[in-house]
């Protein structure tokens, strides 16, 4: 496959720059299924080395329940503008900036979504203004920084951009064995060589910056629940990032709706996508009828 191979998108989406006022981000913008009507707009934010490709599976079951869904990269991300070499572009601060800036241009409230670094990015922006939000969801995404198996495997990959370039690191993370997706690219609906090259569209500093965040984050549940806003949990029922209970003490001290998918690990979204997006659209239906 050439290195411009696309990843596939569902039949309906479209891919194109979102320009907001802190600059353009790439998106596939999904909208609902011919003939429903319409019951909201979800933002869906991806993980550490993942993009916008990695809620692919869950766009068109989503569009069926009336929901138009908009996955983006964030900065620095794939196909989405950012600097490969300064990270202060990356903090968590300027990112939830961005996010509310998505929501800005999108001209609606959204429900947002999270998966992994993403809910952390997401938390940071409902925490600096709900009033864009109709919801959160934190999918796979934990109280606070990651456990210490998975704080390792960040600095091994922080250790090795520091002296090998993108590719070079690509080539060592395949040699290793299956990547888990924390401290190594994100598993998705593409193949090898399409992750390939999102890897290499990621910019180093980004994964700097990021992975530092991650290994540090402090725990913002109360803060959290402080806000009026529906929350929902969702995750595998096995994940190494945050354990599951961690995530189900959690969804208590929210107050939010819990969602275990059973045969999924850290990605429920690309493990059982089907399941997840029912979970996503029931939680959002009954947020909407509140």
């Amino acid at each position: 496959m050439s290195k411009n191979a696309s990843f596939q998108r569902p039949p309906g989406a479209r891919a194109y720059a979102l320009r907001t006022s802190r600059g353009g981000f790439a998106v596939v913008d999904m909208p609902v299924a011919d003939g429903v009507g319409t019951r909201g707009v979800a933002l869906l934010l991806p993980g550490f080395t993942g993009s916008k490709e990695d809620f692919t599976l869950l766009h068109e079951p989503l569009a069926a329940r009336g929901y138009r869904t908009v996955a983006v990269d964030g900065r620095g991300q794939f196909e989405s503008d950012g600097p490969a070499d300064d990270e202060s572009p990356y903090a968590q601060e300027e990112l939830a900036r961005d996010v509310l800036a998505q929501t800005a241009a999108l001209g609606t409230r959204v429900h947002l979504v999270g998966h992994s670094l993403g809910g952390q990015i997401a938390r940071a922006a409902v925490l600096r203004d709900h009033a864009p939000f109709r919801s959160l969801t934190l999918m796979s995404s934990g109280p606070a920084q990651i456990s210490d198996d998975q704080r390792e495997r960040v600095k091994l990959l922080r250790d090795a951009l520091g002296t090998m370039a993108m590719d070079e690191v690509w080539v060592a993370i395949q040699a290793m064995g299956p990547p888990e997706e924390v401290g190594g690219p994100a598993r998705g609906p593409g193949d090898q060589a399409q992750l390939r090259r999102r890897w290499l569209g990621t910019r180093p500093a980004q994964l700097l910056a990021t992975g530092r965040q991650l290994c540090a984050e402090p725990d913002r549940v109360a803060e959290l629940a402080a806000v009026p806003l529906p929350f929902h949990v969702v995750s595998g029922a096995y994940d190494d990032t945050w354990p599951v209970p961690d995530l189900d003490d959690m969804a208590l001290r929210l107050g939010a709706r819990r969602t275990v998918v059973e045969g999924a690990e850290h990605s429920p979204n690309t493990d059982r996508p089907l399941p997840t997006a029912r979970a996503l659209a029931d939680f959002w239906d009954a947020a909407t009828a509140g």
